[in-house]
């Protein structure tokens, strides 16, 4: 059966093949918003896709959701949840900037038991990876967390990465934890940074450029310090 693919339903089938699971309501906010009927237009390219084997859905979920034809993730898992919440972690980013370099589920050490970012991400201008942390752990896992970003650090194995800048000095990306929880971790080599939400991490970012500009002190760089380029 031959049939032809706009350069729409490749951009869809490639994000939902990054992102791993991606719900109806997103790619309506994404690909179909200036339309005038977005959601019946998203149901009827989506059902298109389903029906040609491009895409695998579940409708376990109100809205569908829908995942890689080779997807390893049972359409009932709890899995879904958390790509689900790396996915809202994108849209906030794109409400402010496009993310760039986006890697799903990051394994920059290439080995097991090393740092496994839920992100990694260019956002304007700055690397960071990103932790989304949608149950509470204790502070000693945290920081145990924490401890391998850090040897990571000292292995230097990251200034060759693929998204570092030809141009200039690698840079080690800040860690974002995505957390309704404040843990009382620490590093002296690497930026933590713990907010609720990406709107919250901006309000931050607004308020100390504002501290700026009338000349007050601003915070030094810790688990909420900001000196990251965000304007």
């Amino acid at each position: 059966m031959s049939f032809r693919l706009s350069q729409r339903d490749k951009d869809i089938i490639g994000f939902i093949n990054q992102f791993r699971v991606v719900d109806r309501d997103s790619l309506v906010e994404l690909f179909f918003k200036q339309l005038k009927s977005p959601i019946n237009a998203c149901n009827s390219v989506m059902i298109r896709l389903y029906r040609l084997g491009l895409i695998e859905r579940t409708q376990q979920y109100s809205p569908t959701v829908y995942l890689p034809v080779e997807a390893k993730i049972k359409k009932n898992s709890q899995k879904i949840l958390h790509f689900l919440s790396i996915l809202d972690v994108y849209k906030q980013m794109c409400v402010y900037s496009l993310p760039k370099k986006v890697i799903v589920e990051d394994k920059p050490t290439g080995r097991k038991g090393g740092i496994e970012p839920d992100r990694f991400c260019i956002f304007k201008g700055s690397p960071f990876w990103i932790e989304i942390q949608r149950n509470h752990y204790s502070e000693q896992k945290m920081q145990a967390k924490i401890n391998l970003y850090e040897e990571f650090f000292f292995s230097d194995e990251w200034k060759t990465l693929h998204w570092q800048p030809e141009e200039r000095a690698p840079i080690f990306p800040s860690v974002i934890l995505i957390t309704p929880v404040r843990y009382a971790i620490s590093s002296e080599h690497i930026r933590i940074i713990q907010v609720a939400s990406i709107y919250e991490l901006m309000e931050k970012y607004k308020s100390a450029g504002k501290q700026q500009r009338e000349g007050k002190p601003r915070s030094s760089a810790s688990s909420s310090g900001i000196k990251i380029n965000l304007t």
